[in-house]
Order: structure tokens, then sequence, then C-alpha cells
């Protein structure tokens, strides 16, 4: 019965031996492996068997992108302030070996490195440089990174300044700053805006100026050109009249002296001398009518 026993106990230890040495590795995942102490292989995603006693899992690793959110760090800019700065880096293990075998205490490493690159970078900008130069700041600690963590087996995708904290009198001062530069840009906006109005009131008043010249002028031309009609109808009536005087009575030179000073006298009234064409002068009678009228004006 003791046998039975026995025998019972060491299938169900060699089963737990069996089941202990069966691995399955998930997606994302890899597991360095040693064989008596030797670096052996690096397993992937699936199902895997290790041989008892002689190996073992060394390090379970994810391959997933990874935050590191690192506490603020003091760094001192090239005009001797003193910021407190603190960063995150975005990284992935690309080979489990050399991440298991490369550096003690990786994430330890990475902190002390992005703390001494932030210093040497930082240090070489003053410090309004520096609070606007976020991505130059990124872009070169990520380089840096990036090539020194290569023999760890790790990638540095991204690295993000989180805070930048100066000193609390360097923040009072720059406050001042922004609130005197505030009321500067109010104050030159308020006279643009009052220059702006008063180009506006002088463009209407010189358009309003134009617009009243222009009408006085148009109102000019028009009573000049009816000046200019009204001539021009006395001119055609004494036309006319002459005319028929000469068709009527060309051979009567007092009429025609009489009536050629009645016409002169009307257009006398009118303000304006009129001068009659030559073939006016010419006529040489007066109406037949106008003759009987002047005779018996004389009697």
């Amino acid at each position: 019965m003791g046998g039975y026993i026995a025998i019972g106990v060491l299938v169900v230890l060699i089963l737990i031996l069996v089941v202990s040495c069966i691995h399955v590795v998930q997606q994302s995942k890899a597991y360095v492996v040693e064989r008596l102490g030797s670096f052996s292989a690096v397993w992937g995603n699936g199902l895997h068997w290790k041989w008892p006693f002689i190996e073992r899992v060394v390090k379970k690793i994810s391959l997933k992108e990874q935050v590191a959110d690192f506490d603020p760090q003091p760094v001192i800019t090239k005009d001797n302030v003193t910021m407190q700065i603190d960063t995150v880096i975005y990284f992935q293990i690309t080979d489990p070996k050399l991440y298991t075998y490369g550096v003690e205490y990786p994430m330890s490493a990475i902190e002390n490195l992005t703390a001494t690159t932030l210093r040497n970078i930082i240090g070489e900008m003053e410090l309004d440089q520096s609070l606007t130069s976020r991505d130059v700041i990124n872009a070169k600690m990520r380089s840096i990174l990036d090539e020194a963590t290569d023999p760890w087996g790790i990638k540095v995708n991204r690295v993000e300044l989180k805070n930048i904290l100066p000193p609390k009198e360097i923040q009072n001062a720059m406050e001042k700053q922004m609130k005197a530069e505030r009321e500067r840009r109010e104050s030159i906006l308020q006279a643009e805006g009052q220059k702006a109005s008063q180009i506006l009131v002088a463009e209407g008043e010189k358009q309003s100026a134009i617009l009243r010249a222009d009408a006085a002028k148009q109102a000019r031309i028009m009573a000049a050109e009816a000046e200019a009609q009204s001539i021009l109808k006395v001119q055609q009536a004494m036309a006319d009249s002459l005319r028929m005087l000469n068709e009527n009575a060309p051979n009567d030179q007092v009429i025609k002296l009489k009536a050629l000073e009645a016409m002169q006298k009307m257009a006398d009234g009118k303000a304006t001398k009129i001068i009659i064409p030559s073939e006016i002068q010419g006529l040489a009678g007066l109406a037949a009518s106008a003759k009987t009228l002047l005779e018996n004006d004389a009697e």
C-alpha cells in the first residue's frame, strides 16, 4: 500500500514538473532563457518547452511602448536661473537580450541619462529661449537618448517636457511683463481704432465736398446751357425776322435800319450781345408790313 502511495506521489510530482516546464508566451511579450547560466534564447509568443533544472526564464519583458514619468530635475540656464523641469519619455524595448544584459537597472539608467542630458541642453540656453523652445529641446533629447540607449536594446520614440517651473520671483516678473505687454497692445488697438475712425470721417467729408462741388458744377453747366439756348433762340428769331424783311422790302434802307435797332435793343434786354451773321448784315430790305407801321408812326 505504501508503495502505491509513493508511486502516486511520484507521478503527481512528475506531472507538476512537466506542467511547470511548459510555457505559453503571450502576444507582445518576450522571455529571456538561460541554459546552465548562459544565455540560450529569446522566446516569442507561442508554446515553449523548458528543460527542467537546466534552463530557466531569466526575465519576462513587455515589447509594448512604455511611458516613464520622471520627477522634476533642477537645471540652470545660461543666464544662471534655476528651474525645475520634469520629463516624460516614451520608449520601447526592441532587443530583449540587450535589455537584460546591457545595463543594470535600465530605468534608473534612463532617468539619470535624461537628467544629465537635460542639464546640458538647458545650460546652453537663456531663460526666455528655454521657455519658448520646447520642440527644439524635445528633439535634441530624443536624438541623444535614442543613440545612448541603443546598446541597451531600448528605442526612445518621444521625449516631452511636462512642466517648466521657474522660480517664484521670476514668475511674478513674467506676469508683470505680460500684463504690461497686454496693456500696451490695448493702447495700440485703441489708437488704431481712433485713427481709422478719423480717417473715415475725413474721407466722408472729402466725398461730401466733392459731391457738393460736382453738384454746383453741374448746376452752372445747366444754367450756361439754358442761357445759350435762350441766346440761340433770340438769334434765330432775329435771323427769321430779318429774312422776312429782306424778302418783303429789299430796297428800303430806313426800315431796315429801324428794324435792326429794334432787334438790337431786344438782344440787349437779354443781357447779351448778339452777333448777327454776315448773311443777315447783307439784307437789302425790310418787310412791307414793317414799312407801313413805321410810316404811320412818323405821321
